[in-house]
């Protein structure tokens, strides 16, 4: 990927946080490497924003009394069948 030079202004005692974990030598790296997290951060807070209102809870009837319920419903269905499945090859 082709690099552009950026001449930024951080406050002193950043840039000394930033050279304890990085090394003065690391410090673009280190730079790259925050901005870009923050960069896809910043991208899924837009998206989760813009598909804020597309669950409708009444789309989705199963889930009424707690995903967490339904999970488990699913995994002992999940269960039975495979062990239906195992005494059918015995």
């Amino acid at each position: 990927m082709p690099h552009k030079r950026a001449h930024i202004v951080i406050p002193e005692e950043l840039a000394a946080e930033i050279d304890k974990i990085a090394g003065k030598r690391g410090r673009s790296q280190f730079l790259v490497e925050a901005a870009s997290r923050e960069i896809g951060r910043q991208r899924m807070i837009r998206a989760i924003a813009r598909a804020a209102g597309s669950w409708k809870d009444e789309d989705h009837p199963e889930i009424r009394r707690g995903a967490s319920r339904h999970v488990a419903k699913m995994r002992r269905e999940s269960e039975t069948r495979l062990s239906r499945r195992a005494s059918l090859k015995k």
